[in-house]
């Protein structure tokens, strides 16, 4: 987090920013341009978002432009926040699930229910309530959750035969699809081919919040529903100390300072969400994907999340959200589907999903996505998260240490995230 965005919580930026109104307006007739923040750069993102963009822009001449505007994922809420405290917020934003929390709560998102329900055949209520209870406050809805994505394990099925270990479709039907099995097996890809075993995405010992990809497997939580502490909990320890051990003990993951690349071959497995199985299209290596390992608590599901809002300081914010309607539609879902799994009932199946992801089986798709979106848990996120992130994140600093003491750096995270949560 940058200097100037440390001194305060995220939320109490955009309450601040928020009282700005609904945005500077400029001409009432004049021609208007949009820009949308994200945090993809990839190009086939893109070019479908400029497709879907140019079909609006076609039948509203007023609007000229609609522009995508990537901005860095490490540092991406901080890039966005800077922007609206610098005066140039971005007509529509994407929003991470982390930050859901403050952007609802402060009121810097346009209530999108009045303009989705009379926008013609855009069957609001085939949005999945599961889908959208993070982006909704006092039964208004502030930001689409155009990507519901669970997360899933790819293996590489070649790395895994050089060592001699049973692919993840043996273990799953022998029972042993088990987080300890699993690092088990990871551990000796690593002893016998030199490759890394498992990563999890994103994690690099800073992005903490990932591993609830692995500690919900113990039934922990980072809190819980009063916002009390959860690291400190017997389930918390036990994850965490589990972990501990796959890295220092079994060298079944990355150490410190150390990564991998899954999609280049490097490491056996990866936990990551199935947007990235694009990256597979050319792969060198035969691969397959199954949902999490089941943990002592048994089979679960964690889903990550991402809203698209429109955000009351923009120059045109009737228009932004009129153009999230278009965006969000019915067969704009359909085509975005590909890429980001949907929020609607109706597009949430095995067969819709596989017409739009031709890397993957009705098979794989029913057991990960679908499955894993009807009945998953969303990532941490709570009101003031920046702060809280980095808090834990410094906390946590001591338990990427061979030696480390499990429950004491546990409390001590506790200790000190506890305040920030009674906010």
């Amino acid at each position: 987090m940058s200097t100037p965005l440390a001194a305060a919580t995220l939320a109490g930026l955009l309450t601040l920013t928020a009282c700005g109104g609904s945005g500077s307006g400029g001409d009432p007739d004049g021609p208007v341009s949009l820009r949308v923040a994200v945090w993809t750069a990839n190009d086939a993102h893109l070019a479908l978002f400029d497709e879907i963009a140019d079909a609006y822009i076609a039948e509203h001449p007023r609007v000229e432009k609609i522009t995508f505007d990537p901005l860095p994922f490490d540092g991406y809420t901080t890039a966005l926040t800077t922007q609206i405290a610098g005066g140039n917020a971005p007509d529509l934003a994407w929003i991470f699930e982390s930050s859901a929390p403050d952007f609802v709560s402060s009121g810097a998102l346009v209530p999108l229910d009045e303009v989705l329900t009379e926008t013609e055949g855009y069957a609001f209520d085939d949005l999945l309530p599961a889908t959208t209870e993070l982006w909704s406050e006092d039964g208004r809805l502030f930001a689409y959750p155009f990507s519901t994505s669970p997360f899933a394990v790819f293996a590489n099925l070649d790395l895994l035969a050089e060592a001699g270990v049973p692919t993840p479709a043996e273990m799953r039907g022998a029972g042993e699809w088990t987080w300890e099995e699993v690092i088990s097996a990871a551990s000796t890809v690593a002893g016998e081919t030199g490759a890394s075993g498992m990563v999890i995405r994103d994690f690099d010992y800073t992005g903490w919040d990932y591993l609830a990809t692995l500690w919900t497997g113990w039934d922990a939580r980072a809190w819980d529903e009063s916002s009390v502490c959860g690291f400190d909990r017997p389930e918390m320890v036990e994850a965490m100390g589990f972990l501990h051990e796959a890295v220092f003990e079994h060298g079944a993951l990355p150490g410190p300072g150390t990564s991998a690349d899954f999609f280049a071959g490097e490491a056996a497995y990866t936990v990551t969400q199935i947007s990235r199985a694009s990256l597979l299209e050319e792969a060198g290596f035969a691969w397959d994907l199954l949902p999490l390992p089941a943990g002592p608590a048994g089979e679960y599901a964690v889903i990550g999340q991402a809203g698209l809002g429109v955000l009351r300081v923009g120059d045109h914010p009737d228009i932004a959200a009129d153009f999230l309607a278009h965006f969000t539609a019915p067969e704009n879902s359909a085509e975005l589907a590909q890429y980001f799994p949907p929020p609607r009932a109706s597009q949430l199946t095995a067969e819709t999903l596989a017409s739009s992801n031709p890397l993957l089986t009705e098979e794989q798709l029913r057991e990960t996505v679908v499955a894993g979106t009807v009945s998953g848990v969303v990532k941490p996120s709570h009101l003031g998260q920046e702060q809280i992130a980095q808090t834990v994140r410094a906390q946590l600093d001591a338990l990427w240490r061979p030696d480390a003491d499990v429950p004491a750096v546990l409390g001590d995270v506790c200790g000190a995230v506890q305040p920030l949560l009674d906010r």
